[in-house]
């Protein structure tokens, strides 16, 4: 079956050489198999086959419709369904109005699913079930919640579908209040109505919410394993989250990457390189293509739980790279103290293509910091807004800093804080305040101290005091590497 655009444009060519491109039911098929992929290249070339059928049938006309609608461009299902409204020979059947209403749900178009609903009720299947469960859809997406919520009561027959159309809408809008109450009021629900529940609460920051329904489901998937893992995750958990991942080793779920990556990530939290290890070679036992956020994750994992050899191998056999993965290589060898080697992988990067980001920048600029690369620190700062068009931050100005002020170039390092285009950033300031100390400059610590008091009026503590915050603009950076 062709899937990809280049297969199908030889499957089109093969249709015309032999007399079959206007072929009403070959073309149906050949659009069919177009839109199983819409991307919008792909569409727009369906589209211009979908164009030269002399007498497109219904199905030929859904088939366009539903994959407009499945699109990043809605809308343009609209103007297709005209077509067919206008076509005289070719009438819209259930599955078209569907179709149309769920694009209308997704670009926005209440207006326009008001008139479709209008000409439903005037041909009279406007009753049908699913078209029904797409109006509520409709009506939940564009915000009307009310009306979504009368068209659920009234309807004589309803269907779990029916449900949670208004369940998702209130859940992704933040309504989790009027989703419990839907929740509880549901004549049947599905493994699907339970994960609305779970992933409302979670992305609420409810984390106790989610694991009570989570508890409460008669069966798990794996969405529902993931969505309460991420919550832990996020909530810094990351003991529970090894502990639910082992549990769901136990319920026979088969983890997916977004399970991985959440596990991976706890274990380089709490630095549990076994359990890491354990995971890599469940991975590789199971024949689990080990690529972007995966490979990331490992990465990630083995560098800061101390095993940079085994970070490089995995990034090193990755055959899909992306920045991610690359920021994670550089990150690493960096933290490792490894500075060389990680401005070797930022040369590299940049030779295959890649687009160094904020990120990137503040890998390599500690790798220049943790390695004493003076030169090379001056001339990638120096190019990351003019070539690269990222604007230095906070982080990146706080590396220039370490690395001029570990050096003993105070007064560079003074001038370089003095006239950065940030306002009110105490941590770099900071910086230079315990590069002063180092180097036993007490007239620019003093002078430096004033700056700080007056970023700051509040803190009176001296200059001791905030020597000792030194640590917050290492903290701070360590967590712009964590993004990785």
């Amino acid at each position: 079956m062709a899937t990809s655009l280049t297969e199908i444009q030889q499957a089109h060519a093969h249709m015309i050489k032999t007399g079959h491109s206007h072929d009403s039911f070959a073309a149906s098929k050949l659009i069919s198999f177009a839109t199983t992929n819409p991307d919008p290249q792909t569409l727009s070339y369906t589209h211009s086959v979908f164009t030269h059928i002399q007498n497109p049938n219904s199905y030929t006309f859904n088939t366009i419709i539903r994959a407009y609608a499945n699109s990043p461009t809605p809308q343009n299902a609209l103007p297709i369904f005209l077509h067919m409204l206008n076509d005289g020979d070719v009438f819209p059947d259930k599955y078209t109005f569907t179709f149309m209403l769920k694009a209308c749900a997704c670009f926005g178009g209440l207006e326009e699913g008001m008139q479709i609903q209008g000409h439903l009720l005037k041909i009279g299947i406007g009753c049908d079930l699913y078209i029904q469960n797409t109006l509520i859809h409709l009506y939940a997406r564009t915000g009307c919640m009310e009306t979504a919520r009368n068209m659920l009561d009234k309807m004589p027959e309803r269907n779990v579908v029916s449900w949670n159309a208004l369940l998702s809408a209130y859940v992704e809008m933040g309504m989790m209040d009027l989703a419990s109450e839907l929740f509880d009021e549901m004549e049947e629900k599905n493994v699907e109505s339970w994960n609305f529940m779970i992933s409302g609460y979670v992305n609420a920051g409810l984390v106790r919410e989610a694991r009570r329904v989570f508890d409460m489901m008669p069966s798990k998937n794996v969405v529902s394993w993931n969505a309460i893992i991420t919550a832990y995750a996020h909530a810094s958990c990351f003991k529970e989250v090894l502990v639910l991942f082992e549990e769901m080793q136990n319920a026979n779920v088969k983890p997916d990457n977004c399970t991985f990556v959440n596990a991976l990530s706890a274990c380089a939290h709490i630095g549990d390189l076994s359990q890491g290890e354990w995971i890599h070679a469940y991975i590789d036992k199971n024949g689990i293509g080990i690529d972007g956020f995966a490979a990331t994750a490992l990465v990630d994992m083995y560098s800061k739980c101390g095993n940079i050899e085994k970070a490089t191998r995995v990034f090193r056999s990755t055959s899909r790279k992306d920045i991610s993965i690359w920021n994670s290589i550089i990150s690493g060898l960096s933290t490792h103290g490894l500075g060389e080697q990680a401005l070797q992988r930022f040369s590299e990067m940049l030779a295959e293509g890649f687009k160094p980001n904020e990120v990137t920048f503040i890998g390599v600029l500690s790798a220049c910091s943790s390695a004493g690369l003076l030169n090379e620190g001056r001339k990638i700062f120096d190019l990351m807004l003019p070539v690269y068009g990222v604007q230095p931050t906070v982080e990146h100005y706080g590396c220039m800093v370490d690395l001029l002020g570990q050096l003993g170039l105070l007064e560079e390092a003074e001038e370089l804080v003095r006239t950065m285009p940030i306002q009110e950033a105490p941590v770099v300031w900071e910086s230079l305040l315990g590069a002063c100390k180092n180097h036993g400059n007490v007239e620019l610590a003093e002078f430096v101290a004033k700056k700080l008091l007056e970023l700051n009026p509040q803190d009176s503590a001296g200059v001791e005091s905030s020597v000792g915050r030194w640590d917050d603009a290492q903290k701070a950076r360590s967590k712009m590497r964590a993004k990785v």
